[in-house]
């Protein structure tokens, strides 16, 4: 098969000689994954377009060259070297992308309830502010929790977390 793709891609005009030369060269870019000018494909539109022949060039004029890119791509496998790691590298951002998106969901979470917070504090502020007005006296809000005198702490769930219990 390579022999009758060589014997085809012989020069039959004087200018066939620097098509097929670009041609040729062009597909070792391919194969090594070096492209120049296309995508890096394996294909018959990205080995034109690294030539920088029209694909009819190859489809219907050097149609050994065709044949013979054809073999050499089933002989080497079904992608170049660049695409395995452009593969590799979006499957590394996509795996980043979803680690940020996370993080920013979380976030986003996190400042609604911080929204949260900080409005029932303003509200907390504006009730002392007018309480303190109305008679000049600043009154303290009281606890929602008051351990009474007979509370004990004891540690929950690790060494570093107390709660309070009630005796009684």
């Amino acid at each position: 098969m390579l022999a009758m793709a060589a014997a085809a891609a012989s020069p039959q005009r004087p200018g066939d000689t620097a098509e097929i030369e670009t041609i040729t060269d062009a597909m070792i870019r391919l194969l090594v994954g070096t492209p120049l000018r296309s995508d890096g494909q394996l294909t018959i539109k990205s080995l034109a377009q690294e030539a920088g022949l029209k694909r009819n060039k190859l489809t219907h004029k050097h149609t050994g060259l065709k044949d013979l890119f054809y073999a050499l791509v089933r002989m080497q496998g079904a992608q170049p070297k660049v695409a395995d790691d452009l593969k590799r590298k979006n499957d590394e951002l996509q795996q980043k992308l979803a680690r940020l998106r996370t993080e920013r969901d979380q976030l986003r979470t996190d400042f609604q309830q911080l929204v949260r917070v900080v409005h029932v504090l303003e509200v907390e502020n504006r009730q002392l502010r007018e309480s303190a007005s109305r008679d000049g006296v600043i009154r303290v809000l009281p606890l929602q929790h008051q351990p009474s005198a007979r509370s004990i702490c004891r540690p929950r769930s690790g060494p570093n977390h107390l709660s309070i219990e009630s005796d009684s």
